[in-house]
């Protein structure tokens, strides 16, 4: 394969894989890093830093969509993007002194754990349930449009959500996913956002997480230009368009979306983990 050829394949694999990412809030790294590794045989470690790049594209280029169109809560967002930044520098600094093969692994039940929760019914909030002290104190409830207007929602378990974005952050710097799985899952499960709020603040959060990795795999050389400009420039394409698509996507569409495409990354990743070909 020329090296032409190469950056097209590339920027056009990223445009698909940058569309996925904006509807399911994954910022698409859940595509790159399998792409990367299991297509063109790019090394992990390079891979995840090409994908950290496109991330930060990614989340730059639905998030303004979003916040725009009323989708996003921004308040929850910057408050639960402390906690994601800190475990993406604790995250960033452990994948420096672990194996590949432990990294793939780490990504491959990230992946499963994270399709089992999306198909999985959340258990019904009782009619009278209450926001959380911290999301009454912080004005975290607020509204989403639907066909039928304005809907609203309380926040609920904001210290929980906050643990679990600590991990996402670590995720994040691990396996270049952008953090997304995690979120999505805590927002959705955990705090019991619409599930299109909770892919849409994702999507807002997971750029600022990916920068705070990405910085580190700078430093250390693990992002190299010829990979990770035609990655990047591949998915702020694809997540522009995916930004537009959405609003006309039902929930459980998106749902069966995720959860599709995280297990047959898995499958795929461990597959290659277990032939030893990473």
């Amino acid at each position: 394969m020329t090296a032409l050829a190469f950056v097209l394949f590339l920027l056009f694999a990223s445009l698909g894989a940058g569309f996925l990412g904006a509807l399911t809030g994954l910022g698409g790294g859940v595509v790159i890093v399998p792409l990367l590794v299991l297509l063109f045989g790019v090394d992990l470690r390079y891979a995840v830093g090409a994908s950290l790049v496109a991330v930060i594209a990614t989340s730059s280029g639905a998030a303004a969509a979003y916040v725009r169109e009323g989708y996003t809560n921004i308040r929850i967002g910057i408050l639960l993007e402390v906690a994601t930044v800190i475990g993406a520098i604790v995250g960033a600094i452990i994948a420096a002194l672990v194996s590949k093969d432990a990294i793939a692994i780490v990504f491959v039940i990230a992946l499963f754990w994270s399709a089992y929760s999306t198909l999985r019914p959340p258990s019904p909030l009782p009619p009278d349930a209450e926001p959380d002290a911290i999301s009454k104190k912080f004005r975290l409830d607020s509204t989403y449009p639907t066909k039928e207007g304005m809907v609203a929602y309380k926040v609920h378990h904001v210290p929980l959500g906050g643990l679990l974005m600590f991990g996402a952050g670590m995720l994040s710097a691990l396996v270049g996913v952008g953090s997304g799985i995690v979120k999505v899952f805590a927002m959705d499960r955990m705090m019991r956002l619409p599930f299109k709020v909770s892919t849409t603040t994702s999507n807002f959060m997971i750029g600022v997480t990916a920068a705070a990795s990405a910085g580190v795999y700078l430093q250390r050389g693990q992002i190299e230009p010829a990979i990770a400009a035609p990655v990047a420039l591949g998915a702020l394409g694809g997540s522009l368009i995916g930004a537009r698509v959405l609003p006309h996507i039902k929930t459980k569409a998106l749902r069966w979306v995720f959860a599709g495409l995280v297990i047959f990354a898995g499958i795929e990743l461990l597959r290659r983990v277990l032939q030893g070909g990473l």
